[in-house]
C-alpha cells in the first residue's frame, strides 16, 4: 500500500492537534487516517449526480412561531428589587 499520508503531513496534524505521538503511535494514527481517505475515495466513486441534497432528515415546514407577548415587560417588577434606581434604570458604580 503506498503512502498517502506522509511525514510532513504527520508533523504538520500533531502540531495542530497539539499532540506528541510516539514512533507507533504515529504510525498507528497514519494507518487510521490512510483507512479513513480509503473510505472517502470509495464514498466519492458513487454517483450522486440525480440525488438532491439533503437540508435536513426530516421534511418539516417553518417550525418557527411568531414572537408574543405574555407577561408583559416586567420592567416595574425588575426595578423592585434594585438597591439604587434612577429614570427606570439600575443605577450602577462607574466603571472605567
Amino acid at each position: 500500500m503506498s503512502r498517502k499520508i506522509d511525514d510532513a503531513t504527520m508533523d504538520n496534524v500533531e502540531i495542530l492537534a497539539k499532540l506528541a505521538l510516539s514512533d507507533e503511535e504515529r504510525e498507528r494514527a497514519r494507518e487510521e487516517m490512510e483507512k479513513i481517505l480509503s473510505y472517502v475515495e470509495k464514498i466519492n466513486e458513487l454517483d450522486t449526480d440525480r440525488t438532491e441534497p439533503l437540508v435536513h432528515i426530516l421534511e418539516s415546514g417553518n417550525v418557527f412561531r411568531e414572537d408574543e407577548v405574555t407577561n408583559g415587560s416586567g420592567k416595574e417588577e425588575s426595578l423592585a428589587n434594585a438597591p439604587r434606581k434612577k429614570d427606570g434604570q439600575y443605577m450602577v458604580p462607574k466603571t472605567v
